[in-house]
């Protein structure tokens, strides 16, 4: 698909993008380039090809989800600025 100078300018625009006169023509060619390559993309046979959401096999590597106690409530409630020695105070807000 031939993309021209002018539809650079149209998206550049939309975009709010001040382009110069050569970066509208260099950024046609390239778009055009990428748009040739997924009509190539598009031509190949894909029915026995299996849908995925990565091309990567995702692991995880973070912990457990398990619940704990970290810290003794008296340290938590130690940096309170307000505390009634079971729970943090607030301002009334209705």
């Amino acid at each position: 698909m031939k993309i021209s100078p002018e539809d650079v300018a149209k998206i550049a625009n939309l975009s709010r993008l001040d382009l110069p006169q050569e970066k509208l023509e260099m950024f046609a060619g390239q778009l055009g380039d990428i748009l040739e390559y997924m009509d190539k993309l598009g031509e190949l046979d894909t029915d026995a090809v299996e849908p995925m959401y990565s091309p990567v096999e995702h692991t995880t590597v973070l912990r457990k989800d398990e619940a704990r106690k970290d810290y003794k409530r008296d340290e938590v409630l130690s940096n309170a600025p307000k505390q009634d020695g079971q729970f943090f105070i607030v301002p009334r807000i209705v």
